[in-house]
């Protein structure tokens, strides 16, 4: 004969105005014969925290609010399964106030580069979740919030516009993080056989002043900022082309640029008007690459005859900056 005995050994509750946890201990005994113990289950129930008050500051659609930054704070200090149960509600909260801000951005960006489509929300924002089973880091959130769109949203082979949201590291980027081997392949071909074109793109003073403010205006030390910018992967050892101008940037393996923001930038009232502001700076670079890895066939590019005459005049310009010190 079997019998299944079931006994509440402890509960324990905790109130207070900011939280409450109940746990509760369940002990389940599953007997052949009165002597012998098959299995023992425990279980803990821990109730939801309260939301944090708002500070008469309601959510809007434009604008972050106060308390998704601080929610990202706390889960950074308390990065684990167990916290973000009992903060479900706040996750929740602050994940539908990111939601809402990239949905109302996303059109402002679609005005900005018409190559960009309408995708779903899930195919722009990335998921805070780690995959940590190839990893040293145990820590299974990303503590920040983040968003990429591209031709084909947050994952494909085309350059992006990235927004990363994580109190004291917010930031705007974008460009080609990690290209496959054949779109470097492409990237590299074109600094060799057509470099003006890339020199043209990173000299635009609006890009300059954006992306690379401490480089000073020739082409010399704007290059050589982009690619210290972009050095980590970058290739220890020279290529075949040992003594190309553009070296540096031949040796690269990431093409990115992004340029930071202050917390209090993504809470004001002109929010995506500031992010805006960064994301139209690098159109003409985004479109570069894409132009680059991903041709279109129904467009024609620049001819080489118009671009090299532009090539020579930023040239003669180039050599009288480049007797500046870097």
């Amino acid at each position: 004969m079997r019998m299944m005995m079931t006994t509440t050994t402890m509960m324990t509750i905790i109130a207070s105005p900011l939280f409450l946890v109940s746990t509760c201990r369940v002990w389940a005994c599953s007997f052949r014969d009165w002597g012998q113990v098959d299995s023992i289950g425990l279980m803990q129930c821990v109730a939801a925290v309260q939301l944090r008050d708002t500070d008469g500051v309601d959510y809007e659609d434009t604008r972050l609010h106060k308390n998704t930054l601080l929610f990202l704070k706390d889960l950074r200090a308390n990065n684990k399964r167990s916290w973000l149960k009992t903060n479900d509600g706040e996750y929740r909260r602050s994940l539908k106030d990111w939601e809402s801000f990239v949905e109302t951005l996303t059109p402002k960006i679609i005005d900005a580069d018409d190559t960009i489509p309408e995708l779903p929300i899930k195919d722009v924002v990335f998921r805070i979740y780690r995959d940590i089973r190839f990893s040293k880091d145990p820590t299974p959130y990303k503590p920040h919030y983040s968003a990429a769109w591209s031709r084909t949203g947050r994952k494909g082979p085309y350059a992006c516009y990235y927004v990363h949201v994580e109190p004291g590291r917010c930031m705007v980027g974008g460009g080609l993080w990690h290209p496959d081997n054949e779109a470097l392949a492409r990237l590299r071909a074109s600094i060799d056989e057509r470099p003006h074109r890339i020199r043209r793109v990173l000299m635009n003073p609006r890009f300059r002043k954006t992306f690379l403010p401490n480089a000073k205006a020739n082409e010399k030390s704007v290059l050589s900022a982009f690619a210290a910018a972009n050095k980590e992967n970058a290739l220890k050892t020279k290529p075949k082309l040992l003594h190309h101008k553009d070296i540096e940037l031949l040796k690269l393996r990431n093409y990115t640029i992004g340029k930071k923001l202050d917390d209090k930038d993504l809470l004001a009232e002109d929010a995506q008007d500031r992010v805006m502001s960064v994301i139209s700076a690098m159109v003409e670079f985004v479109t570069f690459l894409n132009s680059v890895v991903r041709p279109d066939p129904n467009l024609d590019s620049d001819s080489d005859e118009a671009e090299g005459g532009e090539e020579e005049e930023e040239e003669a310009e180039g050599d009288d900056d480049e007797s500046d010190d870097l």
